[in-house]
């Protein structure tokens, strides 16, 4: 089994590669901050049906031999394509988030920290602005740090929307559904968040990401 053997990262972008990776930890691995409840549901139903959906959407056509990083590049932004697209990137956004984070994460170091020292001007101040572009974000989406032309920044994304479609190299993000939170911190956005970037960020996954 193809997810098995590669990381999940490089399962999306290999080709005909449309089922379900699995976590890198245990369910119950980011306890306290999100509980194995919560990604027993989050991870085992919406993750896996969009890859179910992707993979019925794709069956024998002509996309049914690209990865799924080129099924979201190729439908995103055609109307025609709109449901494929969701579930695609749904699909690579939800198994992008899980790599984001690890349990026990220690701080960030070496090229990565001096990326957020010198593009934010330190932790302290990347930690305000992700809290306030994932806090601030209407309905559902995403809060994503992205390298854009060498430089860091803190956007965000309306459901199902993915920095690889607008010319960015996603190194990190937070999922804003309710969804990811709802069953642990109820209507508290800003607490899960303050959770996931003070304990919970896996850094080492950013750093690898950098170009």
């Amino acid at each position: 089994d193809l997810a098995m053997k590669t990381s999940a990262t490089e399962a999306m972008k290999a080709p005909g590669m449309f089922t379900l990776p699995p976590l890198p930890y245990p369910e119950n691995a980011l306890e306290p901050y999100i509980s194995a409840k919560t990604v027993s549901f989050h991870y085992g139903k919406h993750n896996k049906a969009y890859y179910e959906k992707t993979a019925k959407a794709v069956a024998d056509g002509p996309m049914a031999t690209l990865s799924l990083e080129e099924i979201v590049k190729k439908t995103a932004g055609k109307t025609d394509q709109k449901s494929l697209y969701n579930n695609a990137a749904q699909a690579w956004n939800h198994t992008f988030y899980w790599n984001s984070l690890q349990p026990k994460a220690p701080d960030p170091k070496g090229k990565i920290l001096e990326k957020i020292n010198s593009d934010f001007g330190g932790l302290v101040k990347f930690k305000e602005k992700f809290a306030e572009v994932a806090g601030s974000h209407f309905g559902s989406g995403w809060a994503w740090l992205v390298e854009k032309d060498g430089k860091l920044d803190v956007i965000d994304t309306h459901d199902a929307g993915n920095p690889i479609t607008m010319g960015m190299k996603p190194l990190l993000v937070v999922d804003v559904w309710e969804h990811a939170y709802y069953l642990d911190y109820q209507n508290g956005r800003a607490k899960y968040i303050e959770a996931c970037l003070n304990h919970l960020l896996n850094w080492e996954f950013a750093e690898k990401n950098l170009t």
